[in-house]
């Protein structure tokens, strides 16, 4: 397994090992003791998956505020994504910052967020399932989400018409929004 720090503060790319023959591939996909050994101390208690039909799908900019934030490990079983993490904790440094990382079926990376970090993807392939693990429980009263294009963030998406839920569409701009996460809370 490899694992690479991305320029913020405890966001990780990590690349499983697989073995291809004939038959396809095996790989261990998850494995808590070997993510310790490169600080990854998180214990997963949802797995959520999401299909995405069509090309041009955005889903983001997700988070859940705390007292209950979730560190995710974002993965693609099928199609392709190019995902996105910005740092919320108004008082970093990167505060607003993002880095953007294409997940694929085929490049089987995945990315790991620590509290404190929004979360959003675009799809680049039809039918793009995505799965997400977290350390935390949902919890209506604190999924919160910032508007996909706002200005102060300047995400660079590579499309002009997105594909968007209604809840997406109309979220709040980041100035407006509640987030309420700190650099402390990073360290959960």
């Amino acid at each position: 397994m490899i694992v690479e720090e991305l320029g913020l503060s405890g966001v990780k790319l990590i690349v499983p090992t697989y073995f291809d023959d004939n038959r396809g591939y095996s790989t261990e996909a998850y494995n808590d003791q070997t993510l310790k050994e490169y600080g990854i101390d998180a214990r997963f208690v949802v797995d959520y998956e999401c299909c995405n039909l069509c090309v041009g799908t955005i889903r983001g900019i997700h988070f859940q505020n705390n007292p209950h934030p979730q560190i995710k490990l974002v993965r693609v079983l099928q199609g392709e994504v190019l995902d996105f993490v910005i740092d919320l904790r108004k008082d970093s440094p990167t505060y607003k910052k993002w880095i953007s990382q294409v997940l694929s079926a085929e490049n089987r990376k995945q990315l790991y967020l620590p509290s404190g970090f929004g979360h959003a993807y675009v799809t680049r392939q039809p039918n793009t399932v995505v799965l997400y693990k977290f350390d935390d429980y949902y919890d209506r009263e604190l999924v919160k989400a910032i508007r996909w294009n706002d200005p102060d963030i300047g995400i660079e998406w590579g499309i002009t018409d997105p594909i968007l839920s209604l809840s997406d569409e109309k979220a709040p701009w980041l100035r407006d929004s509640d987030v309420n996460f700190t650099v402390e809370d990073n360290s959960k």
